[in-house]
């Protein structure tokens, strides 16, 4: 299967599943909802759940034991967006071509819809357990914690506003990145793999190609905040510039840039390769993201 059809069919079966997981519309009361709801289906690619869907094929040849937990974790990056998107955060008007949560719903409301959407999260996570697997829920759920909290995506958050208008250091960028966006990234494959069975070995392989993953991810938003197209992205270029933050093309420049998002996109490909043909999905996710242009 290519990528492009792999892709639309895991995004159809993660909002299929969101659509039942999450409360309907018209349960009172009803705005918050609307607020959730307006964000979650406003048109995402579904990239994590996506490699947590993924994962658990290559270790297991099926996607159905983790497509809650998928779920689970597109509302926590749906609830992150949400908030980046604050006046108090990044100040932006639009995302995925579409008003944000807060020009829509209003300041407060959006801030509860985020506050909803990770809290629900952790319902949808603690629902899956039953008599067979509570140790491994219990497992999950703490690292979806960590990964979500000030030892993963906060920690990054926080620390990439405080660096704002300071000159960044190789060390100070790959702190913000490896835990602002490489760390869902991370506990995304791992749920997958954790949850199709994956032993200890195998999931050293997926955890190190979800690190070298989440790299090149945030290397590439860098370069397309940059050199890419609005009209694509679904947001204006140059906010991060505008905001003086921490990025690759600022450190290195754009050519260089482009340089090291290959090389980890060749080192997460690299990881994969004691599971041969069964992780054809994740090479070709990998290789997506260096011509993804939003």
């Amino acid at each position: 299967m290519d990528i492009k059809t792999y892709m639309k069919e895991a995004r159809a079966v993660t909002d299929t599943r969101l659509k039942e997981l999450l409360p309907a519309e018209t349960d009172y009361p009803e705005v918050i909802h609307q607020a959730m709801a307006y964000s979650v289906f406003a048109g995402g690619k579904r990239f994590r759940p996506m490699l947590a869907l993924a994962a658990c094929e290559t270790v297991c040849g099926d996607w159905k034991p983790v497509l809650d937990a998928a779920c689970a974790m597109e509302c926590i990056h749906t609830y992150s967006l949400i908030h980046d998107d604050l006046p108090g955060m990044d100040d932006d008007d639009y995302r995925r071509g579409k008003l944000t949560n807060h020009k829509v719903f209003g300041e407060g409301m959006a801030i509860l819809a985020g506050d909803a959407l990770l809290t629900y999260a952790f319902e949808i996570l603690s629902g899956m357990a039953d008599d067979t697997n509570s140790r491994q829920i219990v497992t999950i759920i703490g690292e979806v914690s960590r990964a979500s909290g000030t030892a993963g995506m906060i920690g990054g958050q926080v620390v990439d506003i405080i660096s704002e208008q300071t000159k960044p250091t190789t060390e100070l960028l790959h702190y913000i990145h490896h835990h602002k966006t490489g760390a869902l990234i991370v506990a995304s494959v791992r749920m997958g793999a954790m949850l199709g069975g994956a032993d200890e070995t195998q999931l050293a392989a997926l955890t190190e190609y979800a690190r070298q993953l989440g790299l090149a991810f945030q290397i590439t938003d860098d370069i397309l905040d940059v050199a890419g197209d609005a009209s694509k992205i679904g947001k204006p270029v140059g906010s991060d510039e505008k905001n003086e933050k921490a990025t690759f093309p600022a450190l290195f420049g754009l050519e260089q840039s482009r340089v090291m998002a290959d090389e980890a996109v060749q080192a997460a490909v690299a990881a994969l390769e004691p599971f041969g043909e069964k992780a054809d999905m994740l090479v070709q996710l990998a290789q997506y993201l260096l011509g993804r242009e939003s």
